[in-house]
């Protein structure tokens, strides 16, 4: 079970534009005028973009600095985050329900770099029932379809199964996470909780189409249809 983070189990954009443009001032040493938009993506692409947007020729030192500053810009604000952010409507009812399912482990499949995802997690006390190790993570591959092979591959070395769309679901809230489920081997449940509308998340090709993690019970049932054999 993997889930995405941001707009899908919590919402933090305020820090994180912070963090975005302490980042940049320390890699640029100019001011950030232009953040790129997330929609679903690595941190790794939005990097390259926002340098792009800024007017700045990327180089291949500028992304390790550049996620190197971003982790420490995020770490030192990480105390803001309940304060400037939220935990999404159902967000921690549901992992802890779905932890409950036998045989189920949950990790993240997020485009945020691993110690922000942590930070994320740990400020809302939703990193209980996250195995981090086995999760898939921004600074590490895009597009998030291949970031989603890296988990399963991560997964199967440590627990022995081969991990399909028969036996992995992915939650997310954006039409690119449907996506990356459909071509990296998936089952999907969209929550219509971020950016895109039921509507679109249906025609991206979700199996199931939620309007928020509010109901537990209905989380629960659709990871259990997704993953019993016929």
């Amino acid at each position: 079970m993997l889930w995405n983070i941001d707009l899908t189990l919590v919402d933090v954009a305020i820090v994180t534009r912070d963090a975005y443009a302490e980042a940049f001032r320390a890699v640029t040493g100019r001011p950030l005028v232009k953040l790129a938009p997330a929609l679903g993506r690595p941190d790794s692409e939005i990097v390259f973009e926002t340098l792009a947007l800024n007017g700045v020729v990327a180089e291949d030192a500028h992304l390790p600095k550049f996620l190197d500053a971003l982790a420490a810009a995020f770490a030192d604000r990480r105390g803001r985050l309940p304060r400037e952010g939220r935990a999404m409507s159902g967000a921690k009812a549901a992992l802890k329900a779905v932890a409950r399912l036998d045989g189920v482990v949950q990790s993240v499949l997020t485009g945020t770099i691993k110690g922000n995802a942590v930070h994320k997690l740990k400020a809302f006390g939703l990193d209980k029932h996250i195995d981090f190790e086995l999760g898939g993570y921004g600074e590490e591959a895009y597009p998030k379809a291949t970031l989603l092979q890296v988990a399963q591959g991560r997964a199967r070395q440590r627990l022995g199964t081969p991990f399909t769309a028969a036996n992995t679901v992915v939650i997310g809230d954006s039409a690119r996470d449907v996506q990356a489920a459909r071509i990296g081997g998936a089952a999907m449940i969209a929550v219509a909780s971020g950016r895109s509308t039921a509507g679109e998340l249906r025609e991206a090709g979700a199996d199931v189409v939620l309007p928020d993690l509010s109901d537990a019970a209905e989380v629960v049932a659709a990871v259990a249809r997704l993953t019993t054999p016929p």
